[in-house]
């Protein structure tokens, strides 16, 4: 029997037979219906007469068909047709036989790791496809994340979607849309703006409220909640369980961080803060892994350039593991003088370009550190070391190299080689590799301070000799 149907008598809508409503939002209701001609089983939302009547929200909801439609992706539910004539226009949809994680949260808790970074990393799959197409959700939360039986998770509720570079947007600047304990702090202010990193904000939080069964910032109006998102004033997730791990509850506060520049810069980094590998191989070709796998014991191997303790440079080579311990036993030195490749030859990246290591020396926002801009106090703390507590040496860049690594940053005024020496011996795990090319550490060249002295004592004789005329000259 149908749990409830739009009206007493409409059984059917356009070619469609409703069979039951499955779910409701601000947008209209959702009903499980099938079409009278093929058979197929599908999702139908109705927008109801009074809001169709609102020309903008009759807009946002055709956008949002628009938008499913461009997207043919596994994770994302598939818009099928639309139908805007008549006193209730409809979108019909793909049909997830499943439940959303929020009523999985909302029923049975908090989701064990493995499966709640899995459900995640999925969503992160279509959400990366819809960035790529230029399309912002807006409104990434547990309850628009729909899972099947056998393990899918879909993304759904594309109606808050913005194009990046459209011309059609229907926010207003200075307008917040989506749902507050999800959505990032800047698009409180101004959600026709909200970029890629709201959505990462909002997947770090979801990934936050599955993991701990909480839902974060709850219990505070939207004002509390977007004054506590501007200062980072949430327990961590290790905090809340502490069987999450070090790494993921790393991930987590990083893509929470108010400051969007703290932020992954996309779905794909995201991923690779969670999982603690790069996501992908740069090519199907790839000659070290194949195209999608990560490194063996066998093949999990690193070349790396750094100062020892006695100030001279040094090439060396060991494992992810290897390298993360000496660095943790401070045997490396500073981050910034370290690069690290897979291959002998480069390109060489610094540590917080390559994800195995990205933990180590970036530091998630703090509590109490709003970003700079007009909405509160810059962020004048230091980036500290993640793991030894050390303050970083940062150079000033503003340009990117042109050979080699295109991530590699390269200085704006002269810089000239300085020994940037480790505190001590680096582990014998890591062996020496005398054949790599010295790469030397860059740091700002300091200016010769100018000769005073000679120009005071100049001055100084000069006095002498005044004064002494005049005494003579008296007598």
């Amino acid at each position: 029997m149908p749990r409830e149907l739009p009206s007493p008598t409409a059984r059917t809508i356009g070619s469609y037979e409703l069979i039951e409503k499955i779910a409701e939002g601000g947008m209209g209701a959702v009903f499980k219906a099938r079409n009278r001609t093929s058979g197929q089983i599908v999702a139908i939302k109705i927008i109801p007469a009074e809001t169709a009547r609102n020309l903008t929200l009759l807009k946002r909801f055709e956008q949002e068909f628009k938008a499913a439609r461009l997207l043919n992706h596994p994770n994302v539910v598939k818009a099928l047709d639309y139908s805007g004539s008549g006193p209730t226009p409809f979108l019909v949809m793909e049909f997830v036989d499943g439940e959303s994680l929020g009523q999985r949260v909302e029923r049975d808790g908090a989701i064990p790791e493995e499966e709640a970074v899995s459900y995640i990393s999925q969503v992160c799959d279509g959400l990366h496809r819809a960035h790529k197409q230029g399309l912002i959700h807006r409104d990434v939360k547990p309850d628009n994340i729909l899972v099947t039986a056998d393990g899918v998770a879909k993304l759904t509720d594309l109606g808050l979607v913005k194009e990046v570079e459209g011309e059609q947007n229907l926010t207003r600047t200075g307008r917040g849309l989506g749902t507050p304990h999800f959505m990032a702090p800047e698009q409180f202010r101004d959600a026709k703006n909200a970029d890629v990193k709201c959505d990462v904000y909002s997947l770090g939080a979801t990934l936050y409220m599955i993991l701990t069964g909480q839902v974060p910032f709850q219990n505070t109006s939207p004002l509390d909640c977007w004054m506590k998102k501007r200062n980072n004033e949430f327990p961590p997730p290790r905090e809340v369980v502490e069987t999450i791990s070090k790494r993921v509850d790393w991930a987590v506060r990083r893509a929470m961080s108010s400051d969007p520049a703290t932020r992954p810069a996309t779905c794909r980094e995201f991923m690779e803060d969670l999982s603690g590998h790069a996501w992908r191989t740069s090519s199907p070709t790839d000659t070290i892994f194949p195209y999608g796998a990560g490194p063996t014991p066998e093949t999990d191997l690193w070349y790396l350039a750094y100062r020892d303790a006695d100030g001279k440079q040094r090439t060396v080579k060991g494992s992810t593991e290897s390298v993360r311990k000496n660095f943790l036993d401070g045997a490396l030195g500073e981050e910034t003088a370290i690069i690290v490749s897979r291959l002998k030859s480069g390109p060489f990246n610094q540590l917080k370009s390559v994800p195995e290591f990205r933990d180590l020396v970036i530091v998630p926002g703090v509590v109490g550190n709003a970003p700079s801009g007009k909405s509160g106090p810059p962020t004048t703390t230091p980036t500290p070391n993640a793991a030894r507590g050390q303050t970083v040496r940062l150079a000033e860049t503003s340009t990117r190299s042109k050979a080699g690594d295109p991530n590699a940053e390269i200085p704006t005024e002269p810089y000239r080689v300085v020994p940037v020496v480790a505190k001590k011996k680096a582990s014998s795990v890591l062996m020496p590799s005398p054949e790599l090319p010295v790469l030397a550490t860059l740091v700002r060249k300091e200016e010769p301070a100018p000769l005073v002295w000679p120009w005071v004592v100049a001055v100084v004789v000069f006095l002498a000799a005044v004064v002494g005329f005049v005494f003579v000259w008296t007598r």
